[in-house]
């Protein structure tokens, strides 16, 4: 199955405004962009949209034009609130307010605050909003893609904000970006904590899987760089079903684990969308017993299945191997036995059929309720399966 796919290359970094450019560049119909943000119950704002060049590299710039100059001051509930009386979308004010939220928790660990206290200062205004708002909603519009990233720029020198002159990569934009890749070069501010949040939010960071490339959007940053083009360049394609068939690998070795925890994270790994998950008998270093702890899984579900890996073991460390999976097409035959219905797994390529399994909990079920063998109950379900073929 094809699935959508987006590739960010913050060429000249990441903002908030630089992504909704991108995606207007990439054919989002502005109007589409905008109707859902008047919903937001912040007024005196206009899009202006114009298209600009940087280092030869034509794109689409946006600015979100305040009548009102004055930054404004905001509490992280206000703005959820306001999120969740608009008319966004479920999953546009899902992702928006997760977006505030590792913005808030940035800033309480910088500042030393509860996240409860931390007042937004630029990023409580309403081109903020609007930016942080309209990334949400623009995903949506492109098809809700599976998001890749470039490691951003960070930039360097010093910037004023409304707590005075900080270093760039201001503090709030290198807490986001913890155990991130990133780039640090380039003058000036090029990834600001609007667009490390959204980086964090949505995006895996490093190499794109491999992909159709049909659509190429740039977004134009306002300043002009001597060093580089200031743009995000936004790459939309489709994974294919060889794509689709690559999955993640990912492993740990433990000698100072409990096996009680680690039957518990094979339940939850599988929970959280694992395709297998597997413990296996090890001898480590100064010949310790210990296991060898692994999980199958996608791409979408890997940032998941490595945080529950670190959260629920002892491990210091994961290892991830990209693999290729061959697999058999797959649908489920109900037949009827004297102990009841079962559902036998029919694995086939190309028409011909290859495997076939009675479902274990199906059959497990019905024995114990007829007081018999598993084995009895799956030996009733394949002879009718294949007294049906």
């Amino acid at each position: 199955m094809d699935s959508t796919i987006l590739y960010l290359e913050p060429v000249g970094g990441i903002a908030g405004d630089m992504f909704l450019a991108a995606a207007l560049d990439l054919g989002v119909p502005l109007e589409a962009l905008e109707a859902p943000l008047r919903t937001l119950g912040v007024a005196g704002w206009t899009f202006a949209r114009s298209t600009q060049v940087r280092h030869a590299l034509s794109g689409t710039h946006l600015d979100v034009v305040v009548e009102k100059a004055a930054h404004e001051h905001r509490a992280l509930s206000e703005i959820e609130k306001l999120i969740a009386a608009s008319g966004l979308s479920a999953k546009a004010k899902e992702r928006a307010t997760k977006v505030f939220r590792l913005l808030g928790k940035a800033e309480a660990k910088v500042h030393g605050i509860p996240l409860e206290t931390v007042h937004f200062h630029e990023v409580g205004a309403v081109d903020s909003i609007v930016d942080i708002c309209g990334a949400a909603v623009a995903l949506e519009l492109l098809g809700d893609p599976e998001v890749f990233c470039a490691p951003p720029p960070l930039g360097s020198g010093t910037a004023r904000t409304a707590h005075g002159v900080i270093p760039v990569p201001v503090p709030a934009t290198l807490e986001l970006l913890k155990n991130v890749p990133v780039r640090f070069e380039g003058l000036g501010e090029l990834t600001t904590p609007t667009g490390a949040a959204l980086v964090r939010a949505f995006a895996t960071v490093g190499p794109p899987p491999e992909l159709v490339v049909e659509k190429t959007g740039y977004g134009v940053g306002t300043k002009d760089f001597a060093d580089r083009a200031n743009v995000l360049r936004a790459s939309l394609g489709r994974r294919g079903a060889d794509a689709a068939s690559r999955l993640w690998v990912l492993e740990t070795n433990l000698d100072d684990c409990s096996p009680q925890l680690l039957g518990l994270v094979l339940e939850k790994a599988l929970e959280k969308g694992a395709l297998d998950a597997w413990v296996l008998p090890a001898v480590m270093k100064k010949s310790r017993p210990g296991h060898l702890v692994g999980v199958l899984c996608d791409a979408e579900h890997r940032s998941a299945l490595e945080a529950l890996l670190f959260r629920e073991t002892t491990t210091l460390g994961v290892r991830a191997t990209s693999v290729e999976r061959t697999a058999l097409e797959r649908r489920f035959d109900p037949v009827t036995t004297p102990f009841g219905e079962v559902k036998v797994k029919v694995g086939s390529k190309g028409g011909e059929v290859l495997n076939a399994q009675a479902e274990l909990e199906d059959c497990r079920a019905l024995a114990e309720k007829a007081d018999v063998p598993v084995k009895d109950v799956q030996a009733a379900a394949m002879a009718a399966w294949r007294a049906r073929r």
